[in-house]
């Protein structure tokens, strides 16, 4: 191998080794912030003992909901179809949430409950804004003003 050889040989290893160890560095750094959706019976069968934080998903049972009288902190329970989890979280809850709705929430165990730093509160797919809605109907309402307005008098066409 002559000089110019080895030369070639050093640099390719030296990126080499560098391409790999920013690699590994990015995938480190990526599963440190990862949060992983579990559900209550997932975490009581002991799947999030290896997750320092991740999101907690299922339903709010009916009646679990117990607001402080003092301070923002709410307590309630997640269930699915096979457990529940008590949960504990101090905040403004999102406007959504209620009883039977579904939540997804992250935070941590500690002990035998889930303290939340963060509710969400999903929706249903028929859900619309109230804006939207009203625009809506002003839409359709001007639509069907304007379709009777042409018409000839006794065609049968009815203004709304």
């Amino acid at each position: 191998m002559n000089r110019t050889q080895k030369r070639r040989l050093t640099i390719v290893a030296v990126v080499a080794v560098s391409a790999a160890l920013a690699i590994s560095l990015g995938v480190y750094a990526l599963q440190q912030n990862m949060n992983y959706l579990l559900t209550p019976s997932q975490v009581q069968s002991g799947q999030a003992a290896g997750y320092k934080t991740f999101r907690l998903g299922g339903m709010v049972k009916a009646g679990s909901i117990h607001r402080s009288d003092d301070s923002l902190k709410t307590t309630f329970i997640v269930v699915d179809a096979g457990g529940a989890m008590p949960v504990e979280y101090t905040g403004i809850l999102p406007d959504l949430f209620r009883d039977d709705q579904s939540v997804i929430a992250t935070g941590h165990m500690d002990n035998a409950h889930f303290v939340a730093t963060e509710v969400l509160a999903k929706h249903d797919e028929t859900y619309m804004p109230k804006e939207l809605k009203d625009a809506m109907a002003k839409a359709h309402a001007n639509k069907a003003i304007k379709a009777g307005a042409g018409a000839a008098p006794g065609s049968g066409s009815v203004n709304p």
